[in-house]
């Protein structure tokens, strides 16, 4: 599924795309590369970054009488965690550029709140890494905070503008108020036929 991806993303595309405004489609299409990006990044960092010393964490339960052998289900549930996780949490920027684009956040809001991304960040770190080890936790807990940093950062340089949502409607035609002898005269004689 991983690998298959860009496959997906791009089917995903195909089909939205005839239903966007051009206005739309430039505004949606650099998130959606940046998001694939800073996902398979994320996904690389946890691999090759975070993956070896879980990995290691797991097999140090051994013992003389108690030996590791993980089985191959075990191995790629692991990977496969950890990968979706920091995929996830690389999303972090591109989520908080869109949230000021749409004017739910601002630098201002990302600045008075640090202390509790801080916090929300160390506790998202504990639930998502598989082991109980505070090693692996630091290891998502640090980008985390690093990635919110980023994200004040980008909101301030790209969250100024906020998205303008434009419908495209037709001008309604004025009402001219009739004076009543008119008003009678048009509806008068089709309420005493009617009757």
């Amino acid at each position: 599924m991983f690998l298959a991806s860009p496959v997906i993303f791009w089917q995903i595309w195909k089909f939205v795309a005839p239903g966007l405004y051009k206005h739309e489609k430039k505004a949606l299409l650099p998130f959606s590369v940046l998001s694939s990006l800073c996902f398979l990044g994320g996904a690389a960092f946890g691999y090759f970054v975070v993956f070896p010393p879980a990995f290691r964490f797991l097999l140090g339960y051994s013992a003389d009488f108690l030996s590791p052998m993980p089985a191959v289900n075990e191995y790629f549930s692991l990977s496969l965690r950890l990968l979706i996780a920091f995929g996830a949490i690389f999303e972090l920027p591109i989520l908080m550029v869109f949230l000021a684009k749409i004017g739910i956040v601002d630098v201002s809001f990302l600045n008075r709140n640090r202390k509790y991304a801080i916090l929300i960040n160390f506790i998202i770190a504990a639930i998502l890494t598989p082991t109980p080890d505070i090693v692996n936790q630091l290891l998502m807990g640090v980008p985390l905070l690093v990635l919110y940093e980023i994200s004040v950062l980008a909101v301030w340089v790209f969250g100024r503008k906020k998205l303008k949502y434009t419908f495209h409607h037709e001008p309604e035609e004025e009402f001219e108020e009739k004076p009543e002898s008119e008003l009678e005269e048009e509806f008068g004689e089709d309420s005493e036929e009617e009757s």
